[in-house]
């Protein structure tokens, strides 16, 4: 008994190559645009996170009746083992009260301005697990910093850059009023 051998032929082989090829052309740009997705949820997320620990830190300054250095005149609190120096509307009318502006270290006085260094301290210590953020020339040569942040003292506010690919999405914290907004470019 003769035994016939089974199999496919060069062209359906062929044809079935060119067809995965073409489902793998037309998926491509989706699995792309997944990536800047997941940038664009992150920052979101990073940004969500900030903002919670800014109204965390006002809230736990609400619940403790306000409280201020021992010179009375401008406000602190101790958010998670942390000391804040708080905005204050009796020194600048332009700021709401209690919002986060810079640490408030041993022996440090209230900040004047808004500087690189306190934003870094604030993206620190408001978020329980921060990425690595640094100034903006640190995040140019150093690549395990994720994010960037640049004060603005005139508009009293902080620019966080995501470092993560060619993207440049950001959010900014305004500390006269505390709001945190999200861009994505």
């Amino acid at each position: 008994m003769k035994m016939k051998q089974s199999g496919f032929s060069l062209v359906e082989l062929v044809v079935v190559i060119v067809v995965v090829g073409l489902l793998a052309v037309a998926a491509l740009p989706r699995f792309l645009d997944v990536t800047d997705e997941a940038k664009k949820a992150s920052i979101e997320g990073v940004a969500g996170g900030f903002a919670t620990g800014v109204l965390s830190a006002r809230a736990q300054w609400e619940a403790e009746a306000r409280p201020q250095d021992s010179t009375n005149t401008y406000n602190t609190v101790d958010y998670d083992g942390v000391d804040f120096w708080l905005t204050s509307s009796e020194l600048d009318s332009d700021f709401r009260d209690g919002y986060p502006i810079a640490l408030n270290n041993t022996g440090s006085d209230y900040p004047d301005a808004v500087t690189d260094g306190a934003c870094i301290d604030l993206m620190e210590n408001l978020l329980q697990n921060p990425p690595q953020v640094g100034t903006v020339s640190e995040a140019e040569s150093d690549s395990n910093i994720k994010y960037s942040a640049q004060a603005n003292g005139t508009d009293s506010t902080c620019t966080y850059v995501q470092k993560e690919g060619t993207t440049d999405h950001e959010f900014v914290y305004e500390i006269k009023t505390g709001r945190v907004t999200v861009t994505l470019q």
